[in-house]
């Protein structure tokens, strides 16, 4: 009678597979799930009132809150897509107007139907969408205070703080509503309402908690159901390549720049150092102590420089008297005089005088100094 043995199987490669394949589907979920919640979550960059951008500078907030509030907002990236949003029941934002620097541009933002609303224009920008205002005297500093107007949207926000604003007055008789001291004006002319405010900041993420600015951001920008936020953040022009930096420059200034290169390059050409041929000759060139010391009192004296001869003189002699002397190379001038009082029974006065005197005022001076140092050097090494 024979027995059969027990005997262990393992897993083969298809098990294996099954029970794997669900440990890797979990942390492909968990992948995913976290890429989409960084997507999501991430800061996201932008330039200032850019409609996507979450730094502080941008405008998501504000977009955010107007879709909450039932506003179909429109992000318009250029003018093309502006043109393609623009109905008469649309209310039009256009703010970041730096960059419309392209008259076919603003005319063609001008003939679009609807009320505008321009952020902080630049003066071109002004001039063209909105032609009965002008630049008032003064500017709104240090805030934005309360409205003082009966307009309604900025009534029901209250107070606000731009910061600093802009402050805009009427260009001609066309009846015009001043609120904030004009850095928010609105007027009625061709069919449509024209605001225009001075200030940016209110509207970007981080300008929405001051105050009443958020309030004052929404009711502006939320008047009418439909509404094209229109932020360039770059320049548009006739070729799509904007205008460069040479191209804003007048004409006269650019003139001016070549003439100042080429003054400056003939004043280089005059001022430049004339660098003559090499001089050989035999190194080292031994030059006589007699004849340096010679050379340096005619340099002197040619340039009448006795105080800076006076001031070499008492040097040498205080380096070589105050180790004589016992005392340390930044003794004090009452000290040394002391010392050499001391030494040389001359009074201490005199040796005050001698090595810490005024320079002196003519060639026989300076003689008699060199003569006085000298003396005093031979009584304190005798002594």
């Amino acid at each position: 009678m024979s027995t059969r043995g027990d005997t262990a199987v393992g897993p083969t490669a298809r098990q294996r597979w099954r029970s794997a394949r669900w440990v890797l589907l979990g942390l492909a979920v968990i992948v995913g799930l976290g890429a989409v919640t960084a997507y999501f979550t991430a800061p996201r960059p932008g330039g200032h009132l850019d409609p996507t951008a979450t730094s502080p500078n941008g405008a998501r907030a504000l977009i955010t809150l107007l879709r909450e509030q039932g506003v179909d907002v429109v992000e318009a990236p250029d003018v093309a897509a502006v043109e393609a949003a623009a109905q008469p029941d649309t209310l039009l934002i256009v703010a970041q107007t730096y960059h419309l620097v392209d008259e076919a541009i603003l005319a063609r933002i001008g003939a679009l139907p609807g009320n505008r609303l321009l952020v902080e224009p630049m003066s071109r920008t002004r001039e063209a969408l909105a032609p009965h205002l002008k630049m008032g005297a003064g500017a709104v500093f240090g805030g934005g205070g309360r409205p003082d107007c009966d307009l309604r949207e900025a009534v029901r926000a209250g107070a606000v703080q731009f910061g600093g604003a802009d402050a805009y007055e009427a260009a001609d008789e066309t009846p015009l509503t001043r609120c904030y001291g004009g850095a928010l004006v609105r007027y009625t002319a061709d069919g449509r309402d024209v605001t225009v405010v001075g200030n940016s900041e209110f509207m970007t993420n981080g300008g929405l908690l001051k105050e009443g600015n958020a309030a004052l951001a929404l009711n502006l920008a939320g008047t009418n159901p439909r509404m094209i936020w229109y932020a360039p953040q770059f320049t548009e022009g006739a070729a799509e390549g904007g205008a460069t930096l040479t191209d804003l420059v007048p004409d006269q200034v650019t003139w001016l720049l070549w003439q100042l290169v080429v003054v400056v390059a003939l004043l280089a050409a005059w001022k430049v150092r004339r660098v003559g041929p090499l001089v050989a000759e035999r190194l080292p060139v031994v030059v006589r102590a007699s004849e340096t010391v010679e050379g340096r009192g005619r340099l002197y004296r040619s340039r009448r420089a006795r105080d800076s001869a006076a001031d070499a003189l008492r040097a040498a002699a205080l380096q070589r008297l105050t180790p004589r002397l016992g005392l340390g190379a930044n003794a004090d001038a009452a000290a040394v005089a002391v010392a050499v009082s001391a030494h040389c029974g001359i009074d201490q006065q005199t040796v005050t005088h001698t090595l810490f005197g005024p320079p002196p005022a003519d060639d026989t001076e300076l003689v008699h100094l060199a003569r006085e140092l000298d003396n005093i050097e031979r009584q304190v090494a005798q002594s």
